[in-house]
C-alpha cells in the first residue's frame, strides 16, 4: 500500500537482492535518488548469495556507499551459493521469514520474469513475506534476453547515473572482466527507458508493479 498523505512520507524501504551487484544494476540509482530526497529514510538491504570474504566484502563495501544519504542503513548479507538458491529453499525461505518484522514502504526486489532461477525464487519469496506492501520488481541485463515491459519508471538526473555507473565499477573488481559487467549495457538500458518515461534528463530505472493499493 502507498499512502498519497503527505503527513506520512517515504520513512523505510527494503531491497533484495541475490547477488552481490544484483540491487546496484537494477535499482541502485532509484535509491541513490530516494535517500537524498526523503530525509529520516531507513533502507534494509538484503543480499542472499555472496560466498566467500571477498564477494562479500564487495557486497557490503558497495551497500555503504550507496546508501551513504540514507539516515540509517541496514545491510545483510549472507553466503548461499551462487545459481543454488532453489536447491536450499527452505534455508532462504528462512531468511525471508526473519524480514517480517521490517515495515517497509516498498520493497524492491527481482522481477518474476527473469530466467535466472535464484532471482524468481527471490522474487516468489517476497510476494509470499510481503502481501500488504509495495513491491516494485526490478529488472537484470543479462545473456537470457529476458528482459520485459516494466510498468513504474523513475526518472534518474545524469548526475546520479554517472554516480551509479562509477560506484559499480568501483565496488565490484572481481565482475571487471565479465562482458556483462558493462557500464554502457547499464547506461544503455537506463537511456531505454529514460526514452519510456520522457525522463526530463533523458534516464531512468524501470520495474514492474503487479498490484498497487493507494490509500489517500
Amino acid at each position: 500500500m502507498l499512502t498519497l498523505s503527505v503527513a506520512e512520507p517515504l520513512r523505510r524501504v527494503l531491497a533484495i537482492g541475490c547477488h552481490a551487484d544484483d540491487i546496484e544494476i537494477g535499482c541502485g540509482g532509484t535509491l541513490l535518488t530516494l535517500a537524498r530526497s526523503n530525509p529520516g529514510l531507513e533502507v534494509d538491504w538484503v543480499v542472499l548469495a555472496s560466498p566467500g570474504d571477498e564477494r562479500a566484502a564487495e557486497a557490503r563495501a558497495s551497500a555503504n556507499a550507496f546508501l551513504a544519504g540514507a539516515a540509517k542503513a541496514r545491510v545483510a548479507v549472507h553466503g548461499f551459493r551462487d545459481g543454488f538458491l532453489p536447491y536450499v529453499g527452505a534455508e532462504v525461505k528462512d531468511v525471508f521469514e526473519g524480514l517480517k518484522g521490517i515495515d517497509p514502504q516498498i520493497v524492491f526486489t527481482h522481477t518474476g520474469y527473469d530466467f535466472h532461477q535464484d532471482h524468481r525464487l527471490a522474487c516468489e519469496l517476497t510476494w509470499n513475506t510481503f502481501r500488504n506492501h509495495l513491491i516494485l520488481e526490478y529488472e537484470i541485463p543479462k545473456v537470457d534476453g529476458d528482459l520485459g515491459r516494466p510498468n513504474v519508471f523513475v526518472p534518474l538526473t545524469e548526475a546520479v547515473v554517472e554516480e551509479k555507473l562509477a560506484l559499480l565499477e568501483r565496488h565490484f573488481p572481481t565482475q571487471a572482466g565479465k562482458h556483462w559487467f558493462d557500464p554502457e549495457t547499464f547506461r544503455g538500458l537506463m537511456r531505454l527507458r529514460g526514452m519510456e518515461a520522457v525522463a526530463p534528463e533523458r534516464f531512468a530505472e524501470g520495474f514492474t508493479c503487479r498490484k498497487v493499493v493507494l490509500a489517500g
